[in-house]
């Protein structure tokens, strides 16, 4: 009997994070902090409930993770003009600088996940595992 598909998903995703973790290690960086910036970098200015959600961490441990990020001058926190009670959390210029460093040694990781798929399977692999999540919404 095969694996089921649930086994392999986790087991991609353990992996995946471990050798992106390697990648960021000499950076002092984690993936899930890695993942935050990424997050803020396609759509910048979010709450920390928005980054939460999007970054696949709880609220409680984005206050942590934002904490550490700002520290590092890799994003600030600003009042969000549509709600003085809500500060909205952007990339600084360090934190766009980081991800540019980083930009290609995280796209040979993804390019050695990928070896042996041609364009196109790697095309549906990517549309399989985006409607696997939509679905499960």
């Amino acid at each position: 009997m095969p694996p089921s598909l649930l086994y392999l998903v986790k087991r991609t995703e353990l992996v995946v994070r471990a050798r992106l973790e390697e990648v960021l290690k000499p950076a002092g960086m984690t993936a899930l902090q890695y993942t935050a910036l990424t997050v803020l970098q396609r759509r910048d200015g979010l709450t920390a409930a928005q980054l939460a959600r999007d970054s696949f961490v709880t609220a409680q441990s984005v206050a942590d993770l934002v904490r550490t990020l700002e520290a590092r001058g890799y994003v600030d926190r600003r009042p969000n003009p549509a709600n003085r009670r809500e500060l909205l959390i952007a990339l600084t210029g360090l934190g766009h600088q980081i991800l540019a460093d980083h930009e290609q040694p995280v796209r040979d990781l993804e390019q050695r996940m990928t070896d042996g798929l041609g364009a196109e399977d790697t095309a549906r692999l990517r549309a399989a595992l985006d409607h696997a999540w939509r679905s499960l919404l």
